[in-house]
């Protein structure tokens, strides 16, 4: 089978995903992508582009059995700026399959945009509502972003003036599935140290932040548990990894001076190695996320057997299901600070877990096999109806 994915934000985490489908298939994978920046202008405008590019690949002779889409863009306009090119005598297309690794009904808001009194610009909201209702079938990374995209979209549409098509809602979610996320954890495994390199017996309990640097990881709260525990003498130490834009965010320049030589680590990793490194090494991942739709930074840490400690929200409890997790969540910040200094307390406790094997379900060479079976059962049944 030959599969082409469309990714208009063909970076960062998007990029994983689409090239660890396509090196893990038992089909053949395609990639037809943009570079992963400026956003909001592919929402827009991505589609005029990948149309005409797509156009050029069936033009050199090139054949699809299905269309896999990431949510970055506009699914209909790309699907009405095609539609004389199906290369097929019926005129039915591949069967277009729609990957929401977020939206933009449910992402919270930014400081910026709650300062501005007209509110959430609702276009992007748009865009995915009707490429949703454009493709085949949805897929949603996670249960949780699932269900809050399918809550949200009652009250988006009933923003609007007239015609809001509520009707619509039931439509899209009984084409809509879950298919999560599959991580190259292998990679991870590849590059675990050895030996002296890996063992921190007798070293300070070592405090973890792998996330992109922005508002919605909630990085004030983490500051705030850090300085806590610098206050009440608790002896550990700290690395700061992850994506951020220059300049660095005034609150991270702010606690580097805090944390002083507490802080071994500040900024993004030069090399996949060096953030596998840090991964392997890290004891303790305080997690205060105000929004994660799946959450592979998580993931890729627990994998590497550090400890979470996770707000019990969003998509975290889908990860780490049943009573014998409950060791991993707080309910508020005051129990995540109880929960925090307990672990830096018994430190030997906490490095004696290994959660890793709670997540090896998302590597690629597990997920690529639902992945084949999803794509493989939505061809089959596109064929019944041409």
């Amino acid at each position: 089978m030959r599969i082409l994915i469309i990714e208009p934000f063909n970076g960062g985490s998007h990029a994983a995903w689409a090239q660890g489908y396509r090196r893990h298939s038992s089909h053949s994978v395609e990639i037809l992508g943009l570079p992963g920046k400026n956003w909001k202008w592919r929402m827009q405008g991505a589609a005029v582009t990948l149309a005409r590019r797509y156009r050029e690949l069936l033009a050199s002779g090139k054949r699809y059995d299905l269309i896999l889409a990431s949510d970055m863009f506009d699914l209909a306009a790309f699907l009405g700026l095609i539609r004389k090119l199906s290369g097929s005598v019926s005129g039915f297309g591949p069967p277009v399959a729609l990957y929401f690794h977020e939206n933009q009904l449910t992402y919270p808001q930014s400081p910026k945009e709650q300062s501005r009194s007209v509110g959430r610009d609702r276009t992007f909201g748009l865009i995915n509502f009707t490429s949703a209702l454009a493709a085949d079938v949805c897929f949603f990374n996670s249960v949780y972003h699932r269900r809050s995209f399918i809550e949200a979209l009652p009250a988006f549409l009933g923003r609007f003036p007239d015609y809001q098509e509520l009707d619509a809602v039931a439509e899209i979610e009984e084409k809509s599935e879950v298919l999560h996320l599959g991580i190259d954890l292998e990679r991870l495994s590849v590059l675990k140290p050895f030996g002296d390199l890996l063992d921190r017996s007798g070293q300070p309990p070592l405090i973890l932040w792998n996330h992109r640097w922005e508002f919605d990881k909630n990085p004030a709260e983490f500051f705030a548990v850090l300085q806590e525990l610098m206050v009440s003498g608790h002896d550990f130490e700290v690395v700061i990894l992850g994506e951020h834009y220059q300049p660095p965010p005034e609150l991270f320049l702010e606690n580097r001076e805090l944390l002083g030589r507490r802080l071994i680590h500040f900024g993004y990793a030069e090399s996949f190695a060096d953030y596998a490194a840090w991964l392997w090494r890290a004891d303790i991942l305080p997690v205060t996320s105000y929004h994660d739709f799946f959450g592979a930074s998580v993931i890729e840490a627990v994998y590497c057997n550090c400890y979470p400690l996770l707000p019990r929200r969003l998509a975290y409890p889908e990860h780490f299901p049943g009573s014998d997790n409950d060791r991993f969540f707080y309910l508020d910040y005051n129990d995540l600070c109880e929960k925090l200094k307990h672990l830096l307390d018994h430190v030997e406790e906490a490095r004696s877990v290994r959660p890793g094997s709670l997540v090896v379900y998302y590597d690629w060479s597990v997920m690529a096999l639902q992945y084949d079976e999803k794509m493989t059962n939505l061809v089959n049944l596109n064929e019944e109806f041409v």
